[in-house]
């Protein structure tokens, strides 16, 4: 299951995208500009959260491996 930091990053990812589309329509290298700078910052956060969630798989793994 995806978590906070998971879903709040594909968010940012994709408010990136449309920022990039929408300079891109315009012409508009700063709004381009910023819609990079979120999209990136979006796939960060996301890739934290996946990280986050796999140790904290792991620790629940080992978790019950030491209790058998």
């Amino acid at each position: 299951m995806l978590n906070r930091d998971e879903v709040e990053g594909k968010i940012e990812s994709l408010k990136g995208k449309a920022k990039q589309a929408v300079g891109d329509l315009t012409d508009d290298p700063v709004l381009e500009d910023e819609g990079v700078q979120d999209e990136t910052a979006g796939k960060t956060q996301e890739a934290i959260g996946k990280a986050r969630r796999k140790v904290g798989e792991a620790l629940e793994d080992l978790g019950k491996k030491v209790n058998y």
